[in-house]
């Protein structure tokens, strides 16, 4: 048996909270929401609290906040088609680059493992790829058009430049960067959902990909090389992305977010029926046909639609979870 242990409710934003992120070294978070501002929280003592507030960054509600690999930057993704990139080089977090070219709403951005390359993508249906230039300069490596449809989510690969992105058209892609070219090409479209891909989560190893969908399913999806080895990330067209277990039957509406732990295994799902699922892959799965099973539902964790969900990345079984009710709850996993 496990359970989910309510730690802290924290209200802080007028509005629907979109999204929450942790710093890479789990110590503080940052939120994000329709009141366009921004928030970081760290702990006092036991009780998380509001350490600043990050204003005038953008116009319009923020879609989706990401932080750095070296903790030292956070990107925020706006509905006012920019991102904005802030550090506290001045001593205090100010926004010192806004990264412009998407048509209208930015719904996602996401930092590469090296800290080199963002990815960012958006209602105009297109995947940027930016790379850093030096203090403050950013520049586009790439606009990427593969998806006919409004892009959710982009994600990149744990340890590779590898680029993966969601999609309003029932589609996942996976990009990557042609070394003989430097052209960046979508090397793989995965098909399998029936309705909008929200949101996507790599494995800690990246050879495995979960995908939650309106469609009230997850999929796990591996990589095979071309001799049909499991877990394997190749270059180009070789590459081959397989939906190896369906999760069914179990979230009665849209899945919004999901997060694999990556020192647990751990997924996590943040549903618009207001619960939240964690399933374990079970103990004697076949790793080429797993099976993951459902260990702990938490019903009404928030009032209204759980929009995100986040592990913490030091392992220590803390859940962050927003909602359109406007709050922030801190989650305790724990195993009975």
């Amino acid at each position: 048996m496990a359970k989910l242990e309510l730690q802290q409710n924290l209200i802080g934003h007028k509005g629907i909270v979109w999204n929450v992120s942790w710093h890479p070294l789990g110590n503080m978070f940052s939120s994000c929401g329709e009141d366009k501002i921004i928030k970081l929280w760290s702990k006092e003592g036991d009780k998380w609290v509001t350490k600043t507030v990050l204003v005038d960054g953008h116009q319009r509600t923020i879609r989706e906040v990401a932080w750095s690999p070296c903790g030292n930057f956070l990107a925020s993704a706006s509905f006012d088609g920019t991102t904005a990139i802030w550090d506290k080089k001045s001593g205090q977090f100010e926004c010192n680059a806004t990264l412009e070219g998407h048509e209208n709403e930015v719904k996602s951005v996401s930092w590469s493992p090296s800290g080199n390359l963002l990815a960012t993508c958006g209602r105009d249906k297109s995947v940027w790829v930016w790379e850093v230039a030096g203090d403050d300069e950013y520049v586009c490596e790439a606009v990427l058009n593969s998806h006919n449809q409004d892009v959710k989510k982009v994600v990149w690969h744990p340890t590779s430049d590898i680029l993966a992105s969601s999609s309003y058209d029932n589609t996942v892609k996976v990009y990557k960067e042609d070394q003989l070219d430097s052209d960046w090409t979508c090397i793989a479209t995965l098909h399998s959902h029936d309705s909008t891909v929200w949101s996507l989560a790599f494995d800690k190893t990246g050879k495995r990909l979960a995908t939650c969908s309106d469609d009230k399913t997850v999929k796990i999806w591996q990589s095979y090389g071309p001799d049909n080895q499991e877990g394997v990330i190749v270059d180009g067209e070789d590459a081959t992305w397989k939906c190896v277990c369906t999760l069914s039957g179990y979230h009665t509406r849209c899945i919004y977010d999901i997060s694999w732990c990556h020192t647990t295994g751990l997924l996590a799902t943040a549903c618009g029926d207001d619960i939240l699922r964690i399933f374990k892959e079970a103990d004697d799965s076949d790793p080429n046909a797993p099976s993951f099973d459902l260990i702990c539902t938490k019903l009404n964790a928030h009032s209204q639609d759980v929009n995100c969900v986040q592990w913490n990345p030091s392992g220590n079984g803390e859940l962050l979870s927003c909602s359109d009710d406007g709050e922030i709850r801190i989650w305790k996993f724990i195993m009975e």
